[in-house]
C-alpha cells in the first residue's frame, strides 16, 4: 500500500503541475483581455483637447462650437473645424442651456450613472467569470486526481468494433477440425435456448493451446465475428501490477463489463501470465499474481450459463497452468491447434496471397510441400517477404523465383557477400556435395531440394532436404539414414583433402543428438533393448529442455555412450564407402557447385547419371566480374549447420 500511496502522490504532483500551468495561462489571458478592453476604452475614442470652462463659454458665444454632449458635469464637444474638446462645468446651468439655444448648437444629454454602471458591469462580469473558471478548473483537476488514483483497479479490455471488418472462418485456414469443434459454441451464442431447453450446460470456458504463430488469437476473433457478439480482448499481463489487489480488481471489473453486454466473449491472451501453477506459500509472503488467479477462478465459477458469457484463453505453456484453472466447469473445452499439415499450409498460402498479383509460374502446392514445420505466421511472413522482393525488383507480379528467394531467406537467413580463399570455397563445395550425394544414394533419405554454397545467416553452405509428405513418426532406418547424411560432409572432406575442418561441427552435434535419441528415447538399440533412459522436462510447444534427470547407473551411462558412438561411427563409415564408390559423381557435383553456386534436384540427378547440365544464364554481381562474383558468394568458416532438414517428430 505504501507503493500505491507513493504512486498516487506522484500522480497528484503531475496534476498540480498541470493545474498551475493552466492557471498561469488563464491569468495571462485574463490580463490580456483587460488590457485590450482598456485600450479600446481609452484609445478607441477620438482625440480630445482639454480646455477650461471660460474658454468653452467664449467659444460658444463666438460660434466656434458645432455640437455638445453633456454627461453630468462632463462636457464634450466638437468645433466647427472638426476638432474635439472636453471640459467640466456646473450641472444643470440654465444660463448655459439658454446660450446653447441662442447659438443654435446641437446638444445631447446622457445619464452619467447609467454609463458608469455599464462600465462597472463589464468589469465585474470579467472578474466573476474568471474566478468561476478558475474554481471550475481546480475542481476538475481534483476530480481527475481521484479518478486516476482509483483507475488502477479498472480493466481496460479492447472491445472489437462491430462496425469494422470482421474476422470470419474464411480468414482462418489450416484448422478444419478445430472449426468443427468451436461451431457448437457459435451456435450457442446465436441461439442459446436450443441447448438450455433440454437442460444442457454450455461450456463456460475454452482454452486454446498450441505453438506460437499457429492462429490461436485469430481463431478467437473469428468465433466472435461469426457469432456477431461483443469481443473483449485483454492480455494476461495486463492484470498483473506492482500494487496489491489491483489485479483482482481488474478481473472483477472485466466480468462486470461483460455482464452488462451479454452475450459476449472474453478473450484472455497469454493466460499463463496470471494462471501459472500456484506454489506452496511456505515463504510467508503474498503473491499478487496468485490473488489475481484466485479472483479469476471465483469469477468463472460465478458465470451463469444463462448470461451468455464464454471465456476464451490462449497459451503456449499449458504445462505450467494451475490445475484448478483447467478443470472442467471452468475451462470445459481444451482445443489444441497444431502446426498445419501440407493441406493446411496450402489453404493458408491461398488466404494470404488472395489479394496479391501472382505470376502464372507460382505453384502454391510446391511451396506448401517445401515448408514443413511452418506455422501460419511463418507462411504469412513468407508471402509478405516474396511480395517485398518483387516490389524491390519493380515487378508487377510476384513470381515463383520471389517465393524461392523468400523461402531461402526465411529458412536459412540473408545471403552474405563474403570473400574467402579458393581453397576454403573448394572444401565447402565438396562438403555439400557429400551431403547431397549420400542423400541421393540412400533410398530412405528425404529428397534433396537444393544445394548451395552461398553463405546465408550463420551457415556457409546449405543442403536442403524436404520430405515428400508430413512425417509424424520416424523409423529406425530413417533415423540411421539421417545420421549418415549428416556425417557425409565430414567424410567427403577426409576423402578429398585428407583433412578435418570445423565446418562439420554442427553436423556432428546433430548426428550425435539423433543417435542419443535413438538409444535413450526411442529404444532402438539392440544392445540396451526397448528401454528409455533419463527423464526430460520440456516446454511442450516451445521445444526448450528445462532439465534432465539421470535415472540410470554410471555403468548404463557408459553403455549408452558406447552405443551412440557405434551408431555414428557405423554411419560415418557407411557414408565414406558410398562416396568412394561414387567418387566421379562427387567430383562432378562439387565442380558444378563451384561453377554455379546453387544446384536444384534435377541438376544433381543429371550429374549423378553423368549427363551435362543444361545451360543457365548467370548474371554476375553489379560492379564485379565473374571471379569477383564467385568469391563474394563463397562461404566463410563457421560451425553452423550445413544441412537444413526438419527435426524428426515423435517416437516409433
Amino acid at each position: 500500500m505504501l507503493e500505491l500511496k507513493v504512486e498516487i502522490e506522484k500522480e497528484e504532483l503531475i496534476l498540480k503541475k498541470d493545474f498551475l500551468k493552466s492557471l498561469v495561462s488563464f491569468l495571462f489571458l485574463f490580463a490580456l483581455s483587460i488590457m485590450v478592453f482598456w485600450f479600446w476604452k481609452t484609445n478607441g475614442q477620438k482625440k480630445e483637447t482639454e480646455i477650461d470652462y471660460i474658454t468653452f463659454i467664449n467659444s460658444v458665444k463666438t460660434g466656434q462650437v458645432a455640437e455638445v454632449t453633456i454627461i453630468g458635469n462632463q462636457i464634450k464637444g466638437k468645433y466647427s473645424n472638426g476638432e474635439y474638446f472636453r471640459t467640466s462645468g456646473p450641472k444643470e446651468d440654465p444660463e448655459l442651456t439658454k446660450l446653447f439655444i441662442e447659438s443654435n448648437i446641437k446638444v445631447i444629454y446622457k445619464d452619467a450613472e447609467r454609463s458608469a454602471n455599464i462600465l462597472q458591469l463589464i468589469t465585474w462580469v470579467l472578474i466573476i467569470g474568471g474566478s468561476v473558471f478558475i474554481i471550475y478548473i481546480f475542481i476538475r483537476q481534483m476530480q481527475g486526481s481521484q479518478g486516476k488514483a482509483l483507475s488502477f483497479g479498472r480493466a481496460k479490455p479492447r472491445l472489437l468494433d462491430q462496425n469494422a471488418k470482421k474476422v470470419t472462418f474464411e480468414d482462418v485456414a489450416g484448422m478444419d477440425e478445430v472449426k468443427v469443434e468451436v461451431q457448437e459454441i457459435i451456435d450457442f451464442l446465436k441461439d442459446p435456448k436450443k441447448f438450455t431447453k433440454l437442460g444442457g450446460k454450455i461450456p463456460k470456458g475454452v482454452i486454446i493451446v498450441g505453438p506460437p504463430g499457429c492462429g490461436k488469437t485469430l481463431l478467437a476473433q473469428a468465433i466472435a465475428g461469426e457469432a456477431g457478439v461483443p469481443f473483449y480482448s485483454i492480455s494476461g499481463s495486463e492484470f498483473v501490477e506492482m500494487f496489491v489487489g489491483v489485479g483482482a480488481a481488474r478481473v472483477r471489473d472485466l466480468f462486470y463489463q461483460a455482464r452488462r453486454n451479454p452475450p459476449c466473449i472474453i478473450f484472455i491472451d497469454e493466460i499463463d501470465a496470471v494462471g501459472r501453477h500456484r506454489g506452496a506459500g511456505l515463504g510467508g509472503g503474498h503473491d499478487e499474481r496468485e490473488q489475481t488467479l484466485n479472483q479469476l477462478l471465483v469469477e468463472m465459477d460465478g458465470v451463469d450459463n444463462k448470461e451468455g458469457i464464454i471465456v476464451f484463453a490462449a497459451s503456449n505453456r499449458p504445462d505450467i497452468l494451475d490445475p484448478a484453472l483447467l478443470r472442467r466447469g471452468r475451462f470445459d473445452r481444451h482445443i489444441v491447434v497444431p502446426m498445419p499439415d501440407i493441406k493446411g499450409r496450402l489453404e493458408i498460402l491461398k488466404v494470404h496471397s488472395r489479394n496479391k498479383p501472382l505470376d502464372d509460374d507460382v505453384n502454391l502446392e510446391a511451396i506448401a510441400r517445401g515448408t514443413p514445420g511452418f506455422s501460419g505466421a511463418d507462411l504469412a511472413n513468407l508471402v509478405n517477404e516474396a511480395t517485398l522482393l518483387a516490389a524491390r525488383k519493380d515487378k508487377k507480379k510476384v513470381g515463383n523465383d520471389d517465393f524461392e528467394e523468400a523461402k531461402d531467406k526465411v529458412l536459412m537467413g540473408l545471403a552474405r557477400k563474403s570473400v574467402i580463399s579458393d581453397k576454403e570455397r573448394e572444401m565447402v563445395a565438396y562438403h555439400e556435395a557429400g551431403h547431397s550425394l549420400v542423400a541421393k544414394l540412400l533410398p530412405e533419405a528425404d529428397p534433396v531440394h537444393k544445394v548451395s554454397i552461398i553463405p546465408r545467416g550463420m551457415a556457409m553452405g546449405i543442403t536442403q532436404q524436404l520430405p515428400k509428405e508430413d512425417r509424424y513418426l520416424v523409423t529406425k532406418v530413417q533415423a540411421i539414414t539421417a545420421v549418415s547424411v549428416l556425417v557425409a560432409g565430414r567424410a567427403a572432406e577426409e576423402i578429398i583433402f585428407s583433412e578435418q575442418t570445423s565446418g562439420a561441427g554442427s553436423d556432428l552435434e546433430r548426428a550425435t543428438d539423433l543417435a542419443r535419441k535413438m538409444v535413450c528415447d526411442w529404444g532402438m538399440s539392440e544392445k540396451l533393448g526397448p528401454l528409455t533412459f533419463g527423464k526430460r522436462e520440456e516446454q511442450i510447444f516451445l521445444g526448450k529442455e528445462l532439465a534432465y534427470h539421470q535415472n540410470y547407473s554410471d555403468e548404463t551411462a557408459k553403455e549408452i555412450d558406447e552405443e551412440v558412438k557405434r551408431i555414428v561411427t557405423e554411419c560415418y563409415e557407411r557414408s565414406k564407402t558410398l562416396l568412394k564408390e561414387n567418387i566421379d559423381a562427387l567430383h562432378r557435383i562439387a565442380r558444378a557447385l563451384l561453377e554455379r553456386e546453387t544446384l536444384e534436384e534435377e541438376d544433381i540427378d543429371r550429374l549423378i547419371r553423368g549427363e551435362e547440365l543444361l545451360p543457365v544464364k548467370i548474371e554476375p554481381s553489379k560492379g564485379t566480374g565473374e571471379k569477383a562474383s564467385a568469391k563474394e558468394s563463397a562461404r566463410e568458416k563457421s560451425k553452423a549447420p550445413s544441412i537444413v532438414k526438419p527435426e524428426p517428430v515423435g517416437g516409433a
